[in-house]
C-alpha cells in the first residue's frame, strides 16, 4: 500500500537525576558527598534511507519515543545517557512541525538526517556542589526533560522522469514495457491510485527513474476525480512526459486534450507547467501507417511529438533517446550555472603559445620504448630519500698551525709539587695565677 501522508508525535529522552550519595568507606572518616550525575536523555533523528518509498511504516505507528537516561550513582558514577532513536522514512520526504506549519527539513539526499527533538541534559549529583561553607550537601539536581513535538510527514518521489495525462493514456503501459514495475492495467478510467516508480535500463551505463501518476481530469485542481494531490510528486522530476491518445476518450482531438491537462498542470503550479516536457502521442497502432495524426498534433501545440505504441514497441527507442538527451542538456546547463557562479573555484589556464607540459619519465620511455608508466615507476625507484643521502662538509680554510697532540697513551707526565716545610707556630702563654684571680 502507498500512503505518502503521516502525522506523528515524537518525545526525547529525559535526563537522568542526580544522586545524593556520602562516601561511605572503613577506614576514610568523613569521606564527603560521592553522588554522580545522571545520563543525557537520547535524541530523536530522522534519517532518510535509500529503498523506501512509501510511509506506511507510520500508518499505525503513531507515538515514537526515545530512551531516558540513567540516574547517577554512588563514588561519583554518572548514569548511562540514554540510545537515540533513528526513525528510516523515504528519500524526498518533507517534516513538518504540525503545530507551527513550519518546514523543518527537506530529506532529498539520501542518508540525510535531522535531529527533530533532542534529549534532556542529566541533572548534577550533590558531589557537584560541595564548597567551604557546605561541605556535605543533602540534594542534587532535577534532570532536563526532553523535547516533544507533533511532526507532520509527506512524501514527494523523486524520479527523472514524470508521466501525466488523461486516465487511459497509456501511462502504467509504457511504465511495465520499459522497466520492471509492474503496476495495475486495466481497461478502465483511474486504473492507477498511487504513483508507482520503474527504473528503465539504456544501456550499460545509463539509467534514469520513471514515475507513473494517477490520471488527471478537466477540474482536477478543484478535486474532481483523484484531485491533483498527487502532482507533488512531479514537482522533483526533472523532464516531463505528457501522453495523449490517438483517440482521446471525451475530447475531440489530441490537441484538445493537451491543452486540457496543461490548464490543470498550471493552474496547480507555474514551476510545474514550466518544466521541460516531452509531447507522446500513444497507441499509435490502432492507426498503422497513417502520421496525419501525429503531424496535425504537432502542428496544433507548436513542438516536436514522438509516436509510439506500447503494445507493438513501436517509437519506444527513439522515446529513451529523446529523454536521455533531454537529461544530458539539463545536466550540461546545471553544470554551466555552477562554473558561472561566482563561488566556482577558478579553473586553471595555460598560458598564450605555451605548449603543454610533457612529463619528463614521459620523454624518456618515449625515447626507450618503454612505457611513461614503467618508466615513472623507475624513476621513483631510482630516487634516493633525503635521509640516506651523504652530507658534505664544507671545506675548511687555511689558517695557523697547530701544536699536534700527543698520540693516545703517551700522557704528558704532570709536574709535581714541591713541599715546603711549614713554620712552627709559637706556643700559646699560659696565663699566670695573678692574671687569673686578681
Amino acid at each position: 500500500m502507498f500512503i505518502d501522508e503521516a502525522e506523528i508525535y515524537v518525545k526525547a529522552g529525559d535526563g537522568g537525576d542526580g544522586a545524593v550519595m556520602f562516601r561511605r568507606e572503613s577506614r576514610v572518616p568523613r569521606g564527603g558527598p560521592s553522588g554522580g550525575d545522571g545520563g543525557d536523555g537520547g535524541d530523536v533523528i530522522i534519517r532518510a534511507r535509500p529503498g523506501l518509498d512509501t510511509l506506511i511504516d507510520f500508518r499505525g505507528h503513531h507515538h515514537w519515543y526515545a530512551e531516558d537516561g540513567e540516574k547517577g550513582q554512588k563514588k561519583d558514577m554518572a548514569g548511562a545517557g540514554g540510545d537515540d532513536l533513528i526513525v528510516d522514512v523515504p528519500p524526498g520526504t518533507l517534516i513538518y512541525d504540525k503545530d507551527r506549519g513550519v518546514l523543518l527539513k527537506d530529506l532529498k539526499d539520501e542518508w540525510a538526517k535531522v535531529v527533530v527533538a533532542r534529549g534532556g541534559k542529566g541533572g548534577r549529583g550533590n558531589g557537584r556542589f560541595a564548597t567551604a561553607t557546605n561541605q556535605t550537601p543533602r540534594f542534587a539536581e532535577l534532570g532536563g526533560r526532553g523535547e516533544e513535538r507533533h511532526l507532520r510527514l509527506e512524501l514527494k518521489l523523486i524520479a527523472d522522469v514524470g508521466l501525466a495525462g488523461l486516465p487511459n493514456a497509456g501511462k502504467s503501459t509504457l511504465l511495465a514495457r520499459l522497466s520492471a514495475a509492474r503496476p495495475k492495467i486495466a481497461n478502465y478510467p483511474f486504473t492507477t491510485l498511487h504513483p508507482s516508480l520503474g527504473i528503465v535500463e539504456a544501456g550499460e551505463e545509463r539509467r534514469f527513474v520513471m514515475a507513473d501518476l494517477p490520471g488527471l481530469i478537466e477540474g482536477a485542481h478543484k478535486g474532481v476525480g483523484l484531485g491533483d494531490e498527487f502532482l507533488r510528486h512531479v514537482e522533483r522530476t526533472r523532464i516531463l512526459v505528457h501522453l495523449v491518445e490517438v483517440q482521446p476518450h471525451g475530447h475531440a482531438s489530441p490537441a484538445e486534450a493537451y491543452r486540457a491537462i496543461r490548464h490543470e498542470l498550471a493552474a496547480y503550479s507555474k514551476e510545474l507547467a514550466a518544466k521541460h516536457e516531452i509531447a507522446v502521442l500513444t497507441k499509435a497502432d490502432l492507426v498503422p501507417g497513417d502520421d496525419s495524426v501525429r503531424q496535425e498534433f504537432a502542428k496544433a501545440v507548436g513542438k516536436p511529438v514522438i509516436a509510439i505504441s506500447s503494445a507493438t514497441g513501436v517509437g519506444l527507442v527513439r522515446l529513451v533517446k529523446a529523454i536521455l538527451d533531454k537529461l544530458d542538456e539539463l545536466a550540461a546547463e546545471e553544470a554551466a550555472k555552477v562554473a558561472g557562479s561566482p563561488f566556482a573555484p577558478p579553473a586553471p589556464q595555460a598560458a598564450a603559445g605555451a605548449e603543454p607540459a610533457v612529463p619528463e619519465a614521459a620523454t624518456a620511455a618515449a625515447a626507450a620504448g618503454r612505457p611513461a608508466a614503467r618508466a615513472a615507476g623507475d624513476a621513483r625507484r631510482r630516487r634516493v630519500p633525503a635521509s640516506r643521502k651523504r652530507r658534505r662538509t664544507p671545506a675548511k680554510k687555511a689558517g695557523p698551525t697547530k701544536k699536534a697532540r700527543p698520540a693516545a697513551g703517551k700522557a704528558k707526565p704532570k709536574a709535581k709539587k714541591r713541599r715546603t716545610a711549614k713554620k712552627a707556630r709559637p706556643a700559646a702563654k699560659k696565663p699566670s695565677r695573678k692574671s687569673r684571680n686578681p
